[in-house]
């Protein structure tokens, strides 16, 4: 399994997914630094929004083997620049979260991701676990292709 980074706004579900995605009951906690665990890391959401601790993401972004960028669906506007994507060397993936929010907007959050330069974007509920499947199952077919390559 690829190491997975995710980032994102306070509020995005970085916390959520995590535990989704690790197939854990969902337990509302605020992150307060950068978790590292088994094959994926959680950051805070001000290290995205506070240019004093983004360094830290763009470090850690290193121990990642694919950056997962959030974008929730209730979001209302996007916090990431266009092409922002080309500045990290690592394959990065959108992900919407709050799928079913019924004040978001999933095509909204997704044209925003695509404007970042996300080409694969998943959208998920984390709580009711759909779509979260898929973002696993990506992680490991990346996994598979690169042993393959490296044969």
């Amino acid at each position: 399994m690829k190491k997975l980074m995710l980032i994102g706004r306070v509020g995005a579900g970085k916390t959520t997914l995590t535990q989704a995605l690790k197939h854990e009951k969902i337990d509302y906690h605020k992150t307060q630094y950068i978790g590292y665990e088994d094959w994926l890391i959680d950051t805070p959401g001000e290290y995205l929004e506070n240019a004093c601790l983004a360094s830290a993401i763009a470090l850690y972004s290193y121990e990642a083997d694919v950056v997962g960028i959030l974008m929730a669906s209730d979001e209302p506007y996007s916090l990431y620049p266009p092409n922002c994507v080309h500045h990290v060397n690592r394959d990065v993936i959108g992900i919407v979260t709050k799928m079913h929010d019924t004040d978001g907007s999933v095509e909204r959050a997704e044209r925003w991701l695509r404007l970042t330069g996300c080409k694969k974007i998943f959208v998920v509920d984390s709580v009711t676990g759909e779509g979260v499947e898929n973002i696993i199952n990506y992680l490991s077919e990346s996994n598979e292709n690169t042993q393959e390559t490296t044969k």
